[in-house]
Parts: structure tokens; sequence; C-alpha cells
């Protein structure tokens, strides 16, 4: 972060002076004491938790939920005790759900205090002491060796092949190798800081000796957990949407109870009926059953997630990720598989790629080289251990069928030389039955400049230096890391005090590229991403030049000369301008856990809705800023993923892909329950605002409205949470975040069909007022009921038809619908019923009436699909 003190630039022993501590014998216990009280403890601390009752009780704060609350209290006061019951169910139900969700979210912070390390080696008064980690103080000398997770931020004093994985903190897929001396220039980024250690991360290799500069929230990861502790609580797209979409709807339907209410007075009737066919119709009219629906249908979407690996932590996110515009994604371990892999071998002018035919003698040779000069140990699980360039060299070697064991049991390795930042190689000496051989790996320039000839097969040819180093340059320039290979013979073993003249004549084998390989699936992730409109970036700790391989590859970038963002370009950016780049920019590289988070904000100020995916420790920030959160199950860090609204179980991209699928077709779903709710109280509304206006007697009583709502609303609307997806619904773009729940032509649906349905009750009450029929009030409560079944099996998709989607390809609602038309007949034909219900037995010509009625509402729906499917072809052939 470039806000730090700089103590990378810093001399160590400087350093050491200022903080009044002689390195070779660490602070004093006087010392220790006062530090102590003046630092405070090396812990990560995060903000006071709220108390349990305080998130209990915000849990009622919601528009929605006060106006659930009062239709409770009025279907009380009318003796409805069933429908208050249901509703307080609800209520409570929903409180429930929002208290453990705000609960798991200040575990965050808890998973990242347990992070640090419980114990530290120290230099105090002279002696080398174990001491927890958390009684660390500035200026304490730190001694670390291979294992060892790092306790504070460090400047390091003297090492020996120190090297540490910073993938958690930085997401760095290859171990660093630190080094001492005072950095140069003015911005480094995390990554980039090779004489500091910082807390959080793991020593891989060779041991070191550092200074505590920062302890607790002052260290790096501290500044993560600060960041991780902003309070950046960001409501969703359904959220905001039933938020805005209840307070609308109570605004309305209480006015038009009160309109109601006055026009049935003055026309003479009882103001106790008309009170009480007020308060029933607000009742009805709204949906207290919409958040039980959206309940459902989220949770039963979370568990149909599962099965393909996507655990859902906060049940919202599941209808978020329909909403996803751009995805976010960490490289190490998301898009790759964090691992390193040799992806090709060039020795004497040809190459190999691993997977090929058996190698040639001269890559059989780089491969014997690779092997023996290579610190790899072989596990009881049968894997390799150590450092992830050399086990992949070991890997590669042993897919070949040149195992490391064998090998050196006919090359015994005698001598060696171990790997340094200076020289930038390592040689390892090896008895053979052909006598003393000398390997030597590292850097292409570092060993090239040691060698005089090429090796080939019986002998050595004349070596071309620029030709070879030509060839390591475009490797690289491919993100792949590259290593020289070369060898030497000798009679005797030579001195351990001719470094120099020991590794100079060298004859080199060859060159081979390593690269920390794409998943196989991320390629078609990618591609189903930018198929469904959603744009994948990119954003990594990694060199700038594998970020862009790795990307080309994935698809994320389309050409050589697409731009790459580094974290430097990007600190030198203020807001506005980081606006204006990062709707182009795809690829981010060498960026600290601040840049992330500025990243994702700058995207959400387009108004974009952002997926963050990730694992390490340095996400977990951005992935609680963004939209959503996604976090890697099997490699990721317990603080990623209580930081994430999503856990990939799988860690695969494409799962990705199948959750966003998931996402639009629960919103779809949600949706539909809404078209079909609000039609039917709408038709309810109709029939009963316009029966006095045009001179007709009260079509419903309280209980036909209440029964109707019952039935209507609770099993048939949960039976459309099984509603398969729509076709092409991958293929449409995201919603905008702020696009209405009744765009696209649903309010007019809702109020047209409400109107249709309320013009059949009422003509069918006026024609049973001028037959003489008695039963006009049974029939208009048939109607409603039956036409509202239409509907719902119409509008199970916005644009095909029934009949194409066949009626048994949703079972659940077809039998909710037959069970609903069941109860409406026992209504009517029983007798104990007819008391309860003021109903009465509909005659054989009644009944079919009331069923024509319904086909007109089904009639209708069709014919507008109809209309939509004509609308959208038109449209498609003007566009094209």
């Amino acid at each position: 972060m470039t806000g730090s003190p700089g103590w990378h630039h810093r001399d160590a022993v400087e350093l050491a002076g200022e903080h009044g501590v002689d390195p070779t014998r660490g602070l004093g216990a006087s010392d220790v004491a006062h530090r102590i009280a003046r630092h405070g403890a090396n812990e990560l601390t995060g903000k006071e938790a709220s108390s349990w009752l305080a998130l209990l009780a915000d849990q009622f704060k919601d528009f929605m939920v006060l106006v659930l609350i009062a239709a409770a209290v009025v279907s009380g006061a009318i003796g409805e005790l069933v429908d208050t019951l249901a509703i307080v169910v609800i209520v409570v139900l929903n409180a429930v759900i929002g208290f453990v969700q705000a609960w798991r979210a200040d575990k965050a912070i808890a998973a990242l205090q347990q992070l640090a390390a419980a114990h530290a080696t120290v230099l105090r008064d002279g002696e080398v002491r174990q001491i927890p980690a958390a009684g660390l103080v500035p200026g304490d000398i730190v001694l670390l060796e291979a294992g060892n997770q790092v306790p504070a931020d460090l400047r390091l004093i003297d090492l020996a092949q120190f090297r540490v994985d910073e993938s958690a903190l930085t997401g760095e897929s290859v171990t660093v190798e630190k080094h001492t001396a005072p950095m140069t220039g003015v911005v480094h980024a995390l990554g980039d800081r090779l004489n500091m250690a910082f807390k959080g991360t793991t020593a891989t290799h060779g041991r070191a000796r550092g200074l505590v500069v920062a302890i607790g929230m002052s260290t790096e990861l501290g500044k993560v957990a600060r960041l991780l502790d902003r309070d950046t609580d960001r409501s969703t797209p359904l959220q905001r949407r039933l938020a805005a979409f209840g307070k609308r709807l109570s605004l309305v339907v209480i006015a038009i109870c009160v309109v109601i209410f006055t026009v049935g007075v003055l026309r003479g009737e009882s103001p106790l009926l008309m009170a009480l066919t007020a308060i029933s119709l607000a009742v009805a009219a709204i949906p207290e059953a919409l958040p039980a629906v959206v309940t459902v249908l989220l949770a039963l979407g979370a568990r149909k997630m599962v099965s393909f690996n996507a655990l859902i932590r906060r049940l919202p996110s599941v209808e978020t990720l329909g909403s996803v515009s751009f995805i976010c994604s960490d490289k190490t371990g998301t898009l790759t598989q964090n691992r390193m892999h040799a992806e090709v071998l060039l020795a004497d002018g040809e190459s190999w790629q691993p997977g090929e035919p058996s190698p040639k003698p001269v890559h059989q040779e780089l491969l014997r080289a690779a092997a023996l000069c290579n610190d790899a140990t072989h596990t009881l699980k049968g894997g390799w251990a150590g450092d992830p360039t050399e086990t992949a060299l070991t890997q590669v070697a042993g897919d070949a069928g040149l195992h490391k064991p064998t090998l050196e049991q006919d090359a015994q390795r005698i001598l060696e030389f171990p790997f340094d930042a200076e020289r930038k190689r390592m040689t390892t000496f090896h008895r053979t039955p052909d006598g003393l051989v000398a390997y030597t790996k590292g850097a292409p320039e570092a060993v090239l400049a040691q060698c005089t000839s090429q090796w080939q097969p019986g002998g050595e040819s004349r070596l071309r230096r620029a030709e070879v180093l030509g060839a390591a340059e475009k490797l690289a320039t491919q993100g792949l890391r590259v290593l020289a290979l070369a060898r030497r013979s000798y009679e005797q073993l030579p001195g351990t005090g001719e470094l120099e003249a020991v590794e100079s004549g060298l004859c080199l084998i060859g060159l081979i590229g390593l690269i920390d390989p794409p998943r196989p699936e991320a390629a078609a992730a990618v591609r189903d991403c930018i198929s469904a409109g959603i744009t994948p970036v990119m954003i990594t700790g990694d060199h700038p030049a594998t970020a862009r391989a790795i990307a080309q590859r994935l698809g994320i970038l389309s050409g050589a000369e697409s731009d790459v963002l580094t974290g430097v370009d990007l600190a030198a950016l203020n807001d506005a301008a980081l606006r204006e780049r990062v709707r182009t920019v795809r690829v981010y590289a060498r960026v600290d856990p601040l840049q992330k988070i500025r990243i994702v904000e700058a995207l959400q100020a387009h108004g974009e809705f952002v997926a963050m995916t990730g694992d390490g420790v340095n996400d977990a920030p951005a992935l609680k800023q963004a939209d959503i959160g996604v976090a890697m199950g099997r490699g990721g860090t317990d603080v990623a993923r209580e930081a994430s609204s999503l856990v990939l179980l799988d860690d695969n991209f494409a799962t990705i892909v199948a959750a966003v699928r998931e996402g639009r077709r629960i919103y779809d779903n949600i949706r539909k329950f809404v078209r079909y709710a609000m039609t039917g109280n709408s038709g309810e509304i109709w029939t009963i605002f316009l029966a006095p206006l045009m001179g007709l007697p009260i079509p419903l009583l309280p209980i036909h409205i209440l029964w109707i709502n019952l039935v209507t609303d609770g099993l048939p609307g949960l039976a459309l949470a099984a509603e398969p997806a729509e076709r092409g619904v991958m293929q449409r773009p995201p919603r905008p975040p702020s696009e209405s729940l009744f765009s696209h032509g649903m309010w007019q649906h809702i109020l047209a069909i409400g109107l249709l349905l309320g013009g059949l009750c009422l003509a069918v009450q006026a024609w049973a007022l001028s037959t003489g029929h008695s039963h006009g009030q049974t029939m208009v409560f048939t109607v409603l009921t039956l036409g509202q079944m239409a509907h719902v099996m119409a509008i199970r998709s916005e644009f095909d038809s029934l009949w194409r989607q066949g009626l048994l390809s949703n079972k659940p609602l077809l039998g909710a619908v037959l069970a609903t038309f069941a109860l409406q007949m026992a209504v009517i034909y029983v007798p104990v019923f007819n008391t309860v219900f003021k109903t009465a037995p509909l005659s054989a010509m009644e009944l079919g009436i009331c069923l024509a009625a319904a086909m007109v509402v089904f009639i209708a729906v069709e014919a507008e699909k109809t209309w939509r499917r004509s609308r959208a072809a038109t449209l498609n052939q003007v566009a094209s």
C-alpha cells in the first residue's frame, strides 16, 4: 500500500538503532513491558459487535414488515385468527433468517483474528525464546525458518536462501525470494517489497532474522482487517425492489380501501359491513405471502445450487447473481490451478511439451537435470513437497519416466551450492557411473553468462547465446517463468571456496518454461459469461506478463495490445480517472487489497453490479465490498469464506455460470409470483371498487376475500418455485440494478388482466341479477378463484405458450391448481361449508359460466404472449 511508512526503503541496521535494539541481543524485559503498555498486543481487532438483541431488533425495522404486523393486528380484530397466525409466522421466519445472516457477517472479523500466528521465536536478552505472537512489540528480533508463519511485519536483517509464500496476502502464485538490501525507487507494490516479511504469510525455504516494525492493526494484514471492518452492507436488488414495491402497494391499497368504505357508506350500506369489507380487502390486497414465497424460492434455489457445488451463505444472493454485470476474479487458485506446471522445454533448437511422445535425448537430459538439481522431497502420500517450481520440475520429469528417487540412486548428490538472490542460480554435484557431474539451474541470464557451449547427445556444440536469450524473452512475454539448466563434468570434486570458478565453463542443456496454468473449464466459463452479457475481469498480484498470458488463454483479453493496468499505474490515478478507465480495463496486475476495493467501487459508481471472486486474505475486503462475494471452498481461507455470500465448494470458476443461471431463473419465478398475486389482488379490488359505481350490491363478503387470498396465494404461488428456466435465459443481458420489479410490461399486465377479471366478475353478477338467479355472490366468488387458477397456468412463461411448455413440465403447480379447484368445489357443494362461507350450490349452467369466464382470462394471457413473440421477432428483424 502506498500509505505505508516505507520500511523497505530504510537500512535494517539503521532501523534497529532507531528502535533501540541490538540485533544480536534483542530487547530486554523492561523494554518489552514498556512497549506493550505503549503499543498494545499484536492482535487484530474489529469494531464492537452488535448484541444479539440489537441484531434481532433490526429485523423489524423494514417498512414491509411493519405493514405485515399491522395486517396481523387487523386480521385479529375481525376474528380471522388463522390469517393472524400465518402473518406472524411469516414475520418471525424472516426475522430469524435476517438475524442469522447478520450474525454470520460479524464472523468475518473473528476469522481474520484467528489467522495470526500462535507463537513466535524471538531474541530477547541474548537468548532465543518461544513466546505467544500476541506478545511481540516493535523492535523485537524475530527468527524465522521454513514452515513458520510470519507473526508481524518484519524488516529483514539477515537471511539464508529465504523464500516466503505471500499468495494469501498478495495473490502472487510463486514463492518470493527475499533479500536484505534497501529498496530503491518511490512506489513498490506489496509483492515487490523483497526485504520485508509480512504478518500472515508463510516461510517456505531457508531461514531469516527480522526486526518487528509493525504489529496488530498497523501491519499490512491489519490494514486488510480494517478494510474488512468498514460498514459496507449493501442491499441486494431483490431487497431494494421488494422494499419499494411494498411501500407503494401499501399506500395505494389504503387509499382504495378508504374510497370503498366512503362510497359504500354514502350508498347506504352498513358502516360496520363496509369497514369489515375494506379491512378484509386491505389484508387480501397486501400480499403477505410474498416474503414467505420469496424465502421458499430462494431456499429451494440455494438447495439446488449445492448439488452443483455452490454454497449460498446469504439467501438473497441466489437472486443477486442474476443481476451481476461484472465478475472481478482473482487469478491464483480461481482461474488457475494454483500450482506451477512445466509448459514447454527448449533444447538444441527444438521444443517438447509434456504429454507429447517420449522426449528426445536432449530433452531427457534437461529433465534429468531438473529432477536432480532440485530440493523437492517425497511425501508419505506420494506427492512432492517444497518450492512449487521445484515440485513442478520433479513432476514433469516423473511423468516422462525420469523419477527423482531412481535418478538419485544412480546419481547421488555429494555437494551443493544453494540458490541465492545474488547469483540467481543453484548447483548440485552428483557421482555417476560415468564420473562427477554438476547441474546448474537458475535465471537464463545468470546461467547463460557462465556457459561456453551447448550440450548435445555424445558431445557439445557452439552456444548461440543471443538466440537462446531471445527464446527465453519470448517465453517470458507469454507469462512463463523461465529457467535455464546447464551441466559440467569433473574428474574430481572441486573445492567449496572456488564457487565462481566452479560455476563457469558450463554446457547449456536448455530452457524450461513454467506457469500456473488456467483451469481446464475456466475458458468455457469465461465464454459463457460473455454470452450472458457479463464482463469478466482479472485482478491479480502477479506479474503483468503472466496476467496477460493467462487472460489471453482464457479469452478475457482478445489481443496482445489489450490494456493491462498495474498497481503502480492505478495508484497514480485519482478516483475520477479510475472511473474513466475501469469499464475498458480487463486485467489488473500487481494490485494490493485497497486497490481491489477501489476497482469494485469505481465499477459500482457506473451502476454496474459487481461480483468479486477470491480465496486469499487479501480478497476479503473486496469480497465484502462487492455486491456479491464469491469465495473458494477448497483452497480459500476462512476469512474469504466468512466475508463472502457464495462459496464454490469445488473452487471451480465454471460453477459461477451455473449459479448465475439459477439466479436468473429464481428472479424470473419471483416476478411470475408477483405478476400472479398482484393480478389476482387487482381483480378483487376492481370488483369491489366498481360494483357500487355500477349500482350493484357488494359482490363479496369479507370471508370470501380472505378465502380467495388463502387458497390462491398459498400452494399455487409456492409451486411457481419449481418452474424451469425460460428459454435463452443465459443469452440475455443482466438486469440493470435500477430496473423496476414491474418492468417489461408487468404493471400493464396487472392492471389490464386484473380489470378483465374484475369485469368478468361484475358481468356474471349483473347476469345473475337480471335473470333472477340468486347465486350471483357465489358465482363471483368462484370466478375470482378459478380465474386466478387459469391465470397462474398461463403466466408460467412470459413468451412461450402453455402447450409448448407442456402441462407436466411443472407438476407441483399442476397439482396445486387441481387441489385449489377441489377446495373451491367443496366450499360450493359441501353443505357444512355453505353455512360457514355463505355460499350456495351452483347449477351446471352457473358453474359452466364460471369456467367459461376463467377460460377468457387464460385466452387473453395467451394472446398477450403471442403479441410479445411477434413484437420480439419484428424488433430482431429490424436490428439485423
